[in-house]
């Protein structure tokens, strides 16, 4: 007897919901992490306020709670798959603010402190976005999948305009670190080595 064949749209939607939660499964418990190291990594929250002090981030206590609650809030719904788009607008959110912040005037390449790590990070987040949660996620589970490019947009207006709200009110760096940052390619690196601690694989 001949087993049934999955329909090509059935397939599609497989694949989907796959990639959605290989990229839930990647990119959550990586946002939750780097959160929670900001507040309990070798420096804690007290190194964290002092490496966002170095960048120009005021208040600086305040900006890191901020980054450690989004970024952990971020993976959480991300790893539960809930209220798409607002995890991938928080992700947008944040590598927005490190590229500005941390990574500017350091070129393209990860390995030289520039924004490579950030635009992935921030792409993968709009894909998501797109893709939507996926079959096993909670938004399925409460009946409110929602995906499209619509939802893509949305994670990058919402995301962008925090960003860049945030970085008006609040970016006041000192001429030496934007000057430091362009002529060394490597501006704020060991600042925040030495505060967070050096093993430390966080932007």
């Amino acid at each position: 007897m001949t087993e049934p064949k999955m329909s090509p749209s059935a397939a599609s939607e497989v694949g989907r919901d796959a990639a959605a939660l290989a990229l839930r499964g990647v990119l959550g418990p990586m946002l939750f992490a780097h959160g929670w190291n900001k507040v309990a990594g070798p420096g804690g929250l007290k190194g964290t306020a002092g490496w966002f002090e170095s960048l120009g981030l005021h208040p600086a206590a305040v900006h890191a709670r901020m980054a450690a609650g989004t970024e952990m809030a971020a993976g959480a719904g991300l790893v539960l798959g809930v209220a798409n788009p607002l995890p991938a607008a928080a992700a947008v959110g944040l590598m927005a603010v490190a590229a500005r912040t941390d990574h500017r005037g350091k070129g393209f390449f990860v390995f030289k402190g520039g924004w490579e790590y950030t635009g992935v990070v921030a792409g993968a987040a709009v894909a998501l976005a797109m893709l939507g949660h996926g079959r096993f996620s909670l938004d399925n589970w409460l009946g409110r999948r929602s995906d499209g490019p619509a939802q893509a947009l949305a994670a990058v207006a919402l995301g962008g305009t925090a960003a860049a709200g945030l970085l008006k009110a609040c970016y006041r760096p000192s001429k030496e670190d934007i000057a430091g940052a362009w002529d060394t390619g490597v501006g704020n690196a060991e600042i925040e080595a030495s505060v967070l601690g050096d093993d430390l694989f966080d932007h």
